[in-house]
């Protein structure tokens, strides 16, 4: 009788927690955002997909002037050839580091740990093409013999890449730039043996939205899921 009666009352229960759900969740739809202030919006569409590699893009435009700017919108696209793509925003916004990649075709890429946030940050200011980031915010650049674009030597993870195609995207005008990767540099070496790269271990901040930072802990590696 007891487990009739529990069993009864779960089969009541769950349609109405389910009602619940449904009802309370917060509706926001595309009119309502598109009525908000473009500031809010900006923030609340940028957290929306979560968090993501944020990373410095360091280049030298044509006139060799170094520039630095960080970027978060930065995806994996490929391990063979090996490849990374960002999203650069309308030129009208963000000229400078698109300018000097399609000038030069290479470019570099370094992690952020917590100790440079505040100077990586500042990067996002809209300096003039005459100004050198690196000196503007405080970051000392790192050259490399073989590489014509700078590095930040206080990175702990550092990549150099080569253009493969910038390609734009008419809908709002944005370009994402693709990449090769020509080498890497660590600080220390934590892979692990089968090529996993714990970032936590480099203290690889994350970002969410237009200005948040956060620091990541791994939780778990699965196997490899199979049918």
């Amino acid at each position: 009788m007891f487990y009739l009666t529990n069993f009864l009352v779960k089969s009541l229960i769950q349609p109405i927690q389910y009602l619940i759900v449904v009802f309370f969740m917060i509706e926001i739809n595309k009119s309502t955002i598109a009525s908000w202030d473009r500031f809010y919006r900006a923030n609340f569409i940028n957290s929306l997909s979560g968090f993501k590699s944020v990373s410095l893009i360091g280049t030298k435009s044509k006139d060799g002037i170094p520039n630095l700017a960080i970027f978060s919108n930065i995806v994996h696209l490929g391990a063979d050839p090996a490849m990374i793509g960002f999203i650069n925003r309308p030129k009208a916004a963000a000229p400078d580091t698109i300018r000097n990649i399609e000038d030069t075709s290479i470019y570099t890429m370094n992690h952020i740990h917590p100790g440079m946030i505040q100077q990586a940050h500042q990067t996002s200011a809209k300096y003039d093409a005459s100004v050198n980031e690196f000196e503007a915010v405080g970051l000392d650049m790192l050259w490399r013999h073989d590489c014509a674009a700078p590095f930040v030597k206080d990175s702990y993870i550092q990549y150099q890449l080569s253009l493969s195609d910038i390609i734009p995207i008419p809908s709002n005008g944005t370009f994402l730039v693709t990449g090769y990767i020509e080498s890497v540099y660590l600080k220390e070496d934590y892979r692990e043996p089968d090529g996993f790269l714990p970032l936590d271990q480099y203290q690889s901040v994350t970002s969410l939205g237009i200005d948040g930072y956060y620091q990541t802990e791994k939780i778990v590696r699965l196997p490899y899921a199979r049918p």
